[in-house]
């Protein structure tokens, strides 16, 4: 069943695999016209007849993120022939798995392009349409790397934290020009998708996620939800919670956990392929789908994406739970 009586246009970028892939699904499921954008144009083709086998449009274009002219061209493309953009999803990103020390500068420098820059480009190019329209979403797709840095992965890390920082920014001018136009960060934990596998890395051992791990399609949910919902933030799984709030009540104390687990826990057993490709500057030929090697543990479920998006039916619990604790109570005492 369509989630809007008429359908939106939704760009999202990085649509090619892993997150952006599964997302471009969602919408497309619940009515939405999708815009793909991402290096891959092989895949891209794929996932463009994904969303059309939902019996909705879509358009491919193939784009690096990091050049804001080539995802400007892109978003003056959508609106070309797709129609005004009522969401864009800020969704690219690239990572290097490697101690801080063993880093080039120009790889630290490539993922903040692609990652954090990539995320302003295509902010500025929604803002752009979106704010004489005074309508319109843009959803920055975060982690809780954002919050609470680990080991092995400082160019990410500090990527994600920027767009945090950027973002804040943003929500504070919206507010205070009374735009209707929203921007909602949705703070992902670790997900089953292919980048562990062509991400760049300087380990002996092939790159995981750390458990608890979530299929795309989880977050994919997030996002279609925030796209209607007017939240600040959306955590999705108990995991990203727990590494948001305890970074802010004991930060020492998880400085020194995440020293002594975080480099195991984010390398598996095999060892790296010697002809490893990876796809910091080029893309890794073929379609890669939305889902990684990681089915046999990842959930298709998170009990705190459902908190999230039923609050207001546990506010009415609480609520009717107390009226009902009163009731009780004043009936004891009147005897």
């Amino acid at each position: 069943m369509p989630l809007w009586r008429n359908s939106k246009v939704v760009v999202i970028t990085g649509a090619s695999a892993g997150v952006g892939r599964a997302a471009a699904r969602e919408f497309a499921r619940m009515g939405a016209d999708v815009a793909l954008l991402a290096r891959n144009a092989d895949a891209l083709d794929n996932a463009r007849a994904e969303v059309e086998s939902y019996g909705r449009r879509a358009l491919a274009i193939p784009v690096d993120v990091s050049d804001a002219d080539a995802v400007e061209r892109a978003a003056h493309l959508v609106e070309s022939q797709l129609g005004p953009i009522d969401v864009w999803v800020n969704n690219a990103m690239v990572t290097v798995f490697s101690p801080v020390e063993l880093l080039q500068a120009d790889e630290v420098r490539r993922v903040t392009e692609v990652t954090y820059l990539g995320a302003v480009n295509g902010t500025l190019s929604a803002l752009k349409r979106m704010l004489p329209r005074g309508r319109g979403v843009i959803i920055q797709v975060g982690s809780a790397l954002a919050y609470r840095s680990i080991p092995l992965q400082a160019p990410y890390c500090g990527a994600k934290a920027a767009i945090r920082g950027f973002t804040d920014s943003l929500r504070t001018e919206l507010l205070r020009s009374g735009s209707r136009v929203r921007v909602t960060m949705v703070q992902m934990p670790a997900l089953n998708t292919p980048q562990f596998d062509w991400c760049r890395t300087r380990m002996p051992r092939k790159p995981q996620p750390v458990p608890p791990i979530f299929e795309p399609e989880v977050a994919a949910r997030a996002i279609v939800w925030a796209s209607r919902h007017r939240r600040r933030e959306v955590f999705v799984g108990a995991s990203t919670v727990a590494a948001i709030w305890g970074n802010r009540l004991a930060a020492p104390l998880l400085d020194r956990y995440l020293s002594r687990t975080a480099y195991d826990a984010q390398l598996a057993a095999e060892p790296v392929e010697p002809n490893r490709r990876d796809n910091l500057w080029q893309t890794v030929p073929g379609d890669h789908g939305a889902h990684g090697r990681f089915r046999d543990q990842a959930s298709d479920r998170s009990r705190e994406l459902w908190l999230t998006t039923h609050r207001p039916l546990l506010l009415t619990a609480c609520a009717l739970g107390v009226a009902l604790a009163w009731l009780a109570g004043s009936r004891l005492s009147g005897r």
